[in-house]
């Protein structure tokens, strides 16, 4: 191998060996420096990921004839059930609802809830109340979880509430049948959207404060 040193032509000599144990480090080296270079970027890219999830979920009220898939039914309520709550009380209970008959019923008697009468399903999140007396707190967080693991699954769906309202719980519990320890916190119907609807942009940064309520710091 030539090698020039103060104009001068220096040949070196490497063993055979030598030189693939250095060419097979060299690519050990480069391949290394892929992987990881790969995994930052898939890092990143699943965090912004989840970012455009959330800003793009919206409510969505009317659905297509096509039935949701078992396998998506379980992963909304997997992701429900991963919701924080606190001291792990974990009070929340899911009726799934398929039945036509009662989704009309529902959808019928509820006021702001007709959409029922279209989608292919419903979860009602509810709470047990003996176990937990801030339950509806707990069970909104897994409301949350629902809504948007519907959107990453391009479902269709929308939060119905029941609690606080007497009426409309009362509704609920009848069409279920509920224990009187079970209490509706929300419905919500899901499917496959009809048409499109976008987003809302509802930053607003007038509803920041810093340290302090008077602060204007990051209302810019």
């Amino acid at each position: 191998m030539p090698l020039e040193y103060n104009n001068k032509k220096i040949d070196i000599y490497m063993k055979p060996s030598k030189t693939i144990s250095l060419i097979l480090s060299l690519v050990i080296l480069v391949l290394i420096g892929v992987v990881v270079m790969q995994t930052q970027k898939n890092s990143t890219d699943s965090a912004k990921a989840v970012v455009e999830n959330i800003h793009e979920r919206k409510s969505v009220r009317k659905y297509t004839s096509q039935k949701v898939e078992e396998e998506k039914i379980q992963t909304l309520l997997r992701a429900a059930m991963a919701a924080p709550t606190g001291k792990d009380i974990r009070p929340w209970e899911f009726v799934v609802v398929d039945d036509k008959d009662i989704l009309n019923q529902l959808g019928n008697k509820l006021p702001f809830a007709k959409m029922l009468k279209e989608a292919q399903l419903a979860i009602v999140v509810c709470g047990d109340s003996s176990k937990s007396f801030y339950w509806y707190l707990d069970c909104a967080t897994a409301a949350q979880n629902i809504l948007l693991t519907a959107q990453a699954l391009h479902l269709g769906a929308v939060w119905t509430a029941a609690y606080p309202y007497n009426d409309r719980m009362e509704v609920v519990t009848e069409a279920l049948q509920l224990p009187t320890n079970i209490l509706p916190l929300c419905v919500i119907p899901i499917g496959y959207p009809l048409g499109k609807t976008m987003a809302k942009d509802k930053f607003d940064s007038q509803r920041i404060h810093k340290n302090t309520w008077e602060s204007s710091e990051l209302r810019n």
